[in-house]
This record gives structure tokens, sequence and C-alpha cells, in this order.
């Protein structure tokens, strides 16, 4: 009896989470139907030509701390863009001890602290991040994303809003901020996005997902265009990153489970390490996976 106990509870977790299941009677056979599929960005050539010069005169170079500091945060950046977080992260640890009032190499580390849910740690450190430099706008974003993986989407939102005032024609801040205050209030956080949508870039082509998010399009028209205007293999790699990761909130948002997770997967089989897309979206499948093994042990 324990074995069938079990295997019925794993059949219910692979149910949940494949996209061949029919979750919320939406089939992710069909729903996914006109996928386009990326091709994985490949290895930044000039990224580890880069580190590698910075090894040589981090190693040779009679360097003053701040110089140091910044040689480190640049090496640091290269490594995120190639998926190496680990050695990101200690090259902005490093830039710190050289130089404490390193807002970029806090603005960093935050980030990494965020995708290792690691809230209170993120926290201080966009904080400090702001208090050395209270302009820069990223700092707003990504401790607007903290605050809202981390439970707190009332002071997410006030975040979300700082960072879309700085450029009122940009959807994806349009799109933070109404994914924060849906958490609070669903009815309302439409009613200001259907404002918002007045005034965002027409030419921008993620404006067709937040007409996406106000049931202006359907999601196979937006599927259709995604190859709209796009002119290299790297442009539109990038442009399906961003789409599958917010195709996968919109479904989150849905409760249909398998196709969101499938759009996640998606999102990080494109290689775009440096995006916040990407960098969320494994932080978003181990929610789901959180969510599906509560929902089974209820049962």
């Amino acid at each position: 009896m324990m074995r069938k106990h079990a295997q019925v509870i794993f059949l219910l977790f692979l149910s949940s989470i494949t996209g061949c299941a029919s979750v919320g009677n939406i089939s992710a056979s069909s729903q996914m139907s006109n996928l386009l599929l990326a091709e994985p960005a490949p290895p930044d050539g000039r990224s580890q030509m880069a580190i590698a010069r910075y090894n040589q005169i981090l190693a040779q170079a009679p360097l003053k701390n701040n110089e140091r500091a910044e040689l480190l945060f640049q090496r640091g950046m290269h490594y995120d863009r190639l998926g190496l977080p680990g050695l990101a992260q200690f090259d902005f640890e490093q830039a710190i001890k050289y130089k404490p009032d390193m807002a970029e190499a806090y603005n960093s580390i935050g980030i990494h602290y965020t995708q290792q849910m690691d809230f209170i740690q993120a926290y201080e450190a966009f904080d400090s991040s702001l208090d050395i430099n209270p302009q820069l706008d990223f700092a707003f974003l990504n401790r607007g994303i903290a605050l809202y993986y981390g439970g707190r989407p009332d002071l997410a939102v006030r975040d979300f809003g700082e960072f879309y005032t700085k450029d009122k024609g940009d959807p994806y801040r349009a799109l933070w901020r109404f994914i924060a205050e849906s958490e609070l209030d669903t009815d309302k956080a439409m009613s200001n996005l259907k404002d918002i949508r007045q005034s965002l870039d027409q030419e921008n082509w993620a404006t067709s997902l937040v007409d996406l998010y106000l049931n202006q399009v359907t999601e196979n028209e937006l599927l259709s265009n995604l190859a709209t205007g796009v002119r290299s293999q790297k442009q539109l790699t990038d442009r399906l990153c961003e789409a599958y990761f917010y195709l996968g909130k919109f479904h989150t948002a849905r409760g249909n489970k398998g196709i969101a997770s499938n759009y996640f997967k998606l999102a990080l089989s494109t290689n775009v390490y440096e995006y916040v897309e990407h960098r969320y979206a494994r932080l978003e499948l181990n929610l789901l996976r959180r969510s599906t093994f509560k929902e089974i042990n209820l049962q």
C-alpha cells in the first residue's frame, strides 16, 4: 500500500509539471503549438578574452585599490554573462573589499542573493547600493524583484513604481509593476495597466506582452509575431528569453503550472544569462515545484 501511495503521489507530481498535461482545461500541447524555439546563445568569446586580460592585469600590474575593484567588478560582469555565478559573486564581493562605496557591486551581489532566495542579504545589498547612489535606477528594479519574491509585494510596488517613473514608455517596467500589484489587488492592477498602456512605446515589441496581459491579443497571436522585426539570431534569442519568461508568469497567474513550467525552462534554454528573465526563470521553477509538493501533501 505504501508503494502504491508513493506511485500515486509521483504521478500527480508529474502531471502537474509536464507540458503534455491538461491544466486548468488548457492543453499544453495545443496552447504551445505555435512556439518558436530559440537557438541557445553560444558562450561569449569577447567575455572569455576579457576575463583572460583581467586575469593577467590583476596578477601582474601594480594597482590602486579602486583600480583593482573596478577590474574585479568588470570581470564579475563577464563571468555573469558566461553563466558562472559563483565566480561572479566572488569577484563582486572582492570588489567591495577594495572599494566599499561601489554601488554597482552591491547591486550585482543583491541579484545573486535574490536568486539564492537569501532575501535579507539581498535587501541589505540593494539598500547599500541606493544609499551610495540614489540615482542607480536598476537597483530599484532589483530590490523590487527581491521584495516581490520575498513576499513583500506592497514594498515591491513602491520600488517598481519608482523604476517605472524613470521611463514610462518601457513595457518591461510596466509589467513588473503590474505583476507586484496583482498580488495585492488584481482588479486595481489591471485597471492601472490599462491606463499605463496608453503611454508605452509602440515600437517596442514587448508592448505586445502588455497587450497579452490585458487580453487584447491572444497567446497564439503573440507567438506568431515574435520574429517580426528581428534582424539577427542573437536578437531573436534575446527576445525569446524575455517572451518565454513573461508567458510563464502569465500562465502561473492562471494556475496553468505545466505550461508555465515549460516556458520557464525554455527561457533557461536560451542561455541569455545576464537577462533578468533568465536569472529568475529558475527561481520560478523552484517555486512551482514547492507549490506542487504542498498541494500533493494536502491531498
